[in-house]
């Protein structure tokens, strides 16, 4: 019988050595979880043994009990890389499995290239669908999470405003006609983005020649030339604008500019509005711009806040709520199956999944930008191995001494 009891010794002993290697192997994978073997002892008796004479018949494997405890975080920046501080799990559906979900605690998600957020296994992020404002409906059903390439319909431009400060003290330029290309010939320009019909963005530059000397009351005539795309608008005929002595405007407030783009070919008016305009002894600058166009948005990033709204942001200035996060516990998480890849799956004694968001009770806080770590601490883990390592020696120590004991009963002669 000794043999056998130093023989599951060592299996046990083998066991915890290979718990703790995979351990120690998994000391840089985010979202790892470490294990710890537990073992119990074995008593081979039956109803008629004395329990004062039972001894002992070695050790068997009871469990490997993950340890659920939080690893070290670590901050990336990254706004896809999310942490579960606390407890809780991300769904994710698994990429070669059609319609399971797993759960994770590697936060490390990024876009895929149909913009679906994805770990780096493929499986996708399980969200809440939401209205506008970002909050979940009764009943909201989990799904994948697909950032929208675009946003909203282009607007042409039909109206711009301009509200600037002439300088009346500026000197006529020195070249008499007017040429875009040549500098000498107006004393300022200023340029506006407009867009087109089909959401394209052009510029619409204005430039400004100052007429003779004021007269004796101080008002100026001023005459502006508009081009767009570098093409001259109106035939290249430029507007009037003149202010009074005290530097208000008199004349020019409004002008239609004709514009054909190139993209449609089809000619539309843009209204120039001046009003508000001065013309004084002052540097020149702009006031204010508006114009009324908006380009169709092109994506340009993705947030997920601490209460784990995902929202989509746009070159337009849109911003779209996709969805909220959904988090993940269980009644008894050391239950779960491990699958590998940072996977686990519900099993009968984790119970199913109960889910959640952020800060609910029962559920950890999201924090955006940083990835968690694996749990393990080296130190430790080299400790127990030592630990291991001598109970594997003392259980082959036992077993030779075993073997040496019926050497010798087989040496006996009568």
């Amino acid at each position: 019988m000794s043999f056998y009891t130093s023989l599951s010794g060592l299996q046990a002993a083998q066991t915890d050595l290979s718990t703790i290697s995979h351990n120690l192997a998994n000391v840089s994978t985010n979202g790892f979880k470490k294990s710890r073997s537990e073992f119990a002892d074995v008593m081979a008796s039956n109803f008629t043994s004395d329990p004062r004479r039972m001894i002992g018949s070695g050790a068997v494997l009871q469990q490997n009990r993950q340890q659920f405890s939080e690893g070290s975080l670590q901050t990336t920046g990254n706004s896809l890389d999310l942490t579960i501080s606390g407890d809780g799990f991300f769904a994710v559906k698994m990429p070669n499995a059609v319609g399971t979900q797993a759960y994770t605690r590697n936060g490390a998600f990024s876009l895929d290239t149909n913009r679906f957020i994805t770990d780096s296994q493929g499986g996708r992020l399980q969200a809440y669908a939401v209205e506008t404002d970002g909050t979940v409906p009764a009943n909201s059903q989990l799904g994948d999470v697909k950032i929208p390439l675009s946003s909203g319909d282009a607007t042409a431009t039909t109206a711009v405003t301009l509200k600037m400060k002439l300088n009346a003290a500026a000197a006529a330029p020195a070249t008499a006609t007017f040429n875009a290309g040549d500098a000498s010939s107006y004393n300022t320009s200023t340029s506006t983005s407009i867009v087109d019909k089909a959401g394209n963005t052009t510029t619409l530059t204005n430039y400004f020649v100052k007429g003779a000397a004021a007269d004796a009351s101080g008002a100026t005539t001023w005459t502006m030339y508009s081009y767009a795309a570098g093409a001259p608008l109106n035939n290249g005929n430029g507007t009037p604008v003149t202010f009074d002595g005290d530097g208000n405007m008199t004349t020019g407030g409004t002008t239609a500019l004709a514009f054909a783009p190139a993209a449609d070919g089809t000619t539309r008016t843009i209204a120039l509005d001046l009003a508000g305009s001065t013309a004084a002894k002052q540097p020149f600058s702009v006031v204010s711009r508006t114009q009324d166009g908006k380009a169709k948005g092109e994506f340009s990033g993705v947030a997920v806040d601490e209460t784990g709204i995902i929202t989509a942001s746009y070159s337009n200035g849109d911003s779209i709520k996709l969805g909220k996060v959904a988090l993940a516990n269980f009644v008894n998480p050391t239950g779960l199956k491990q699958n590998g890849g940072n996977y686990w799956t519900a099993t009968g004694l984790s119970g199913s999944a109960t889910m959640g968001s952020s800060n609910e009770n029962g559920y950890g806080k999201l924090m955006s930008g940083t990835i968690e770590g694996s749990n393990v601490d080296i130190t430790e883990e080299l400790v127990n191995l030592i630990a291991a390592q001598r109970n594997f020696q003392a259980n082959s120590k036992a077993l030779d001494t075993a073997s040496q004991i019926s050497q010798t009963i087989f040496n006996i002669r009568a």
